[in-house]
């Protein structure tokens, strides 16, 4: 590797604002704010709004979307679940 064109990696601590919870990570993130960590030592603290602990994904309270329902709703909306069975008669009807 070269010398001196990699940023400084170091120990920072990420702060979960919605859930309050913090972990210590190696990262290249700088900040001014600082934290004593539970081990006696101070790391920079970087606030994140969501993380693996608040994140729907991650903690099982994810919401699943219906992808027919959205279908029907648009062919309901746009009136083409009538227009293709409008077409299709006129098909049978040209045969």
């Amino acid at each position: 590797m070269k010398k001196d064109i990699h940023p400084d990696y170091h120990p920072v601590v990420f702060k979960d604002t919605s859930t309050g919870d913090s972990f210590l990570i190696q990262s290249t993130a700088t900040s001014k704010s600082t934290i004593e960590w539970e081990d006696g030592n101070t790391y920079p603290l970087v606030s994140v709004e969501i993380s693996s602990k608040s994140h729907p994904y991650y903690t099982g309270k994810m919401k699943f979307v219906d992808s027919a329902g959205r279908v029907e709703k648009f062919q309901k909306k746009y009136n083409w679940d009538k227009r293709n069975a409008a077409e299709g008669e006129d098909k049978k009807e040209a045969e």
